[in-house]
């Protein structure tokens, strides 16, 4: 079977991808129930957080059974391989690489036989900024097979199950607090599901109930596609489990919720609520405070589909512009393992996207879309509609401009691929060549997420990172690179983002 290449589908040119998404977890509790298949549903309806590897982990009550495989989830289970995997209890993730490179040992769900001789499974969404820190103690104390991968769901994992004098739920009462960053948790044992968010909760996580169960997923579509109710979120700061007794829950930390305002922009699907607030409806108010921010003469209003479709309905309400369709999207294309001539390669966006030219002819158009990243799709796109007929074209962006990366789970472009991380609004105007350019502010994005900016986390926009980063030059996507895969090894903190370990600063600041 031909396994995934890790480009996102959604991509309109596979060479300039956008913000990558996160990852997304899942998890559930429901004997009696096919939970291997319940699980496969809820990843499949999280596809978009991750691309490059799926993987299930179901218990019997007996052992812990993981598989996973590079791909995307359709690709890596089939019929058979889900009836193999039976039990009244699962966690699945859907992944793309935060931490650590795009293989096989870095799929999820990560794997240990804790000290006490019973499985654990854990899936992770997020990413931890004091991965080296927690490594170096990793191999001071000895921890068995702390480097079996290089991520840090992976050494979250070991450091759980090193405990040897107590249960799961009990050393993770004790880790937990250890780790800096963000983390959306699902984990298992034989009997118990676990669920954990980290103290700002950074990356959502949802509680569902079933009828003869519990399921945790990253959003509330995932339990929309298999019939469960949602419940509330796993609060910052909690650890929840689930077993034959009910469910119970306790706090490892006190919350200081700092949700991530891109959710609301991108990274979510439309049909999920994030704190109440329904994603769809807060794409479309921030359309209208756009129009109202940076209003235009126009004669239509055109999304790049699909994740600017909302926004720009919500920018033709407001301005009284007519909305219609200028692009038509082939959903299929761009994920291919065919590798294209030059030829091909150089059409780039037009492999995804295709102009209505008789609707496109003599408009003056308003182009609405999530964000502007390196700036290059927006330019192959402007220039496409001018070819096309259009007499204006007046670019209208869904968030602030993209200046800074993420260190909690979005892997964008170095800052100086970052567009507008070195020009001014006009410089990037007319960088894309675009008749004008608007940008959405702050308040006005964070009014249309409901929220309160003070449970926000607006980083990749203002620079102000919420949670302390640490030393810069360990802050690296491969810092666990190359680290023997031995804690004996001697490797210690004080080597951390050496020139004898790859990754740290520069490799954070230039990763594509």
């Amino acid at each position: 079977m031909p396994r995934g290449d890790g480009r996102l589908t959604h991509d309109l040119d596979p060479h300039a991808p956008g913000p990558q998404d996160a990852c997304g977890v899942f998890g559930v509790w429901a004997p009696g129930e096919e939970v291997a298949k319940l699980s496969y549903f809820g990843l499949y309806a999280l596809q978009h957080r991750g691309q490059e590897a799926a993987g299930i982990a179901v218990s019997d009550g007996a052992s812990v059974v993981v598989y996973k495989d590079l791909g995307l989830v359709s690709q890596v289970f089939d019929e058979p391989t889900l009836g193999s995997l039976r039990g009244h209890l699962a966690v699945g993730h859907t992944r793309y690489s935060t931490t650590g490179a795009s293989t096989w040992e870095n799929a999820q769900p990560t794997f240990r036989t804790t000290e006490a001789g019973t499985g654990l499974a854990l899936c992770h969404n997020g990413n931890l900024v004091n991965t080296a820190e927690l490594a170096a103690k990793a191999a001071d104390d000895g921890v068995a097979g702390a480097f079996v991968a290089t991520n840090d769901s992976d050494l979250i994992t070991a450091l759980i199950a090193a405990h040897q004098d107590l249960s799961v739920e009990a050393a993770a009462m004790e880790v937990l607090p250890q780790l800096r960053g963000a983390f959306s948790l699902t984990f298992m044992d034989e009997d118990t599901l676990y669920a954990a968010r980290d103290p700002q909760g950074v990356r959502p996580l949802v509680l569902g109930r079933l009828e003869r169960g519990w399921v945790v997923a990253s959003e509330t579509a995932a339990l929309d596609i298999i019939g469960a109710s949602v419940v509330r979120e796993v609060e910052p700061g909690e650890l929840i489990a689930i077993d034959g007794n009910g469910l119970r829950s306790q706090h490892f930390a006190v919350a200081e919720p700092k949700g991530c305002v891109f959710e609301y922009v991108y990274l979510a699907r439309p049909d999920t609520t994030i704190s109440g607030r329904g994603v769809h409806a807060a794409r479309v108010e921030i359309g209208r405070r756009l129009a109202k921010e940076h209003p235009v003469e126009a004669d239509l209003v055109i999304p790049v589909p699909e994740s600017g479709t909302p926004a720009a309905v919500g920018y033709a309400e407001a301005s009284g512009i007519p909305y219609g369709l200028g692009l038509v999207k082939n959903s299929y294309v761009g994920r291919t393992f065919i590798q294209p001539s030059q030829t091909i390669r150089q059409l780039g966006i037009r492999l995804k996207l295709n102009p209505l030219r008789d609707v496109i002819r003599g408009k003056r158009l308003v182009v609405v879309d999530d964000s502007i990243v390196r700036g290059n799709t927006q330019r192959a796109l402007i220039r496409m509609l001018r070819e096309s007929g259009a007499i204006e074209v007046h670019v209208r962006i869904a968030s602030p401009p993209v200046k800074w990366p993420c260190f909690y789970g979005i892997d964008f472009a170095s800052p100086a691929e970052l567009v507008a991380n070195g020009l001014d609004v006009d410089g990037v105007r007319a960088s894309i060549n675009a008749d004008s350019l608007g940008y959405v502010s702050e308040q006005g994005l964070i009014a249309a997420t409901e929220q309160p900016a003070s449970r926000l986390c607006t980083a990749c926009f203002t620079g102000e990172y919420p949670i302390p980063l640490g030393e810069p030059e360990v802050l690296g996507k491969h810092v666990l690179e190359g680290i023997e895969h031995r804690a004996i090894s001697g490797w210690t903190g004080q080597q951390a983002g050496s020139a004898t370990v790859p990754g740290g600063a520069e490799d954070a600041l230039t990763r594509p």
